[in-house]
């Protein structure tokens, strides 16, 4: 799936617009009915999102319910991420970017270490993202609480073979993906750190988050 759409929304006209570094972490409530930009500055940088109902941590973003709806493993405008209650968390409204991954999954201690050397296993990763941000926000979010994610603007090819490859990203400086929260949702994001894979080109750059309010 690739469908590029632009938005119509003015950043000027934006409820908040958030800058957040290479490498950080972020958690942010969104209500039922905003729409949240999530903008490439510079190119290719993944975004690691985790989504969960904000009345009900229990219930959060699920990538077999999401990619059993669609019919697809990437997401694109119009798709709808759904819960693992099978119901609609959020919809993407405009996509400049064309393809977001699914089944990569986000970086830790353990992945590193498998997939690059024994050395990379205390670099910072994105499961270390989520966690310093769960610890800091009293929503009674933790660590058993972490789920398959979403990585925004990251390249993750399918072989043939049904293997995984980590490639270069599909985005540039600029792309940005809208969506449009369908219930009062957290969003967990580590915006990653990761420095051995290409999707990045092996260089973690900041993001920017600007938010509407329902119309």
């Amino acid at each position: 799936m690739q469908t590029l759409s632009e938005s119509k929304l003015d950043a000027a006209h934006a409820l908040s617009d958030t800058y957040l570094p290479a490498g950080e972490p972020w958690l942010h409530k969104l209500k039922r009915g905003q729409t949240m930009r999530i903008v490439d500055l510079e190119g290719n940088q993944a975004v690691d999102t985790i989504f969960y109902n904000a009345d009900d941590n229990e219930e959060s973003y699920s990538v077999t319910d999401t990619l059993l709806r669609q019919g697809g493993i990437y997401l694109s405008t119009g798709s709808v991420l759904y819960s693992n209650r099978g119901r609609a968390m959020l919809t993407i409204v405009a996509d400049t970017c064309g393809r977001h991954d699914t089944l990569g999954g986000a970086c830790a201690a353990e992945s590193n270490t498998v997939r690059y050397a024994h050395q990379k296993k205390f670099m910072h990763s994105c499961r270390d993202n989520y966690l310093l941000a769960m610890a800091h926000a009293d929503i009674g979010l933790g660590k058993r609480d972490l789920v398959p994610n979403v990585n925004f603007f990251m390249n993750v090819p399918v072989t043939e073979e049904g293997k995984l490859t980590f490639e270069d990203g599909l985005s540039a400086p600029g792309k940005y993906v809208e969506l449009r929260a369908e219930m009062d949702v957290w969003v967990l994001v580590s915006n990653c750190p990761q420095l051995n894979n290409p999707c990045n080109a092996y260089n973690p750059t900041p993001v920017r988050f600007v938010i509407w309010d329902a119309v």
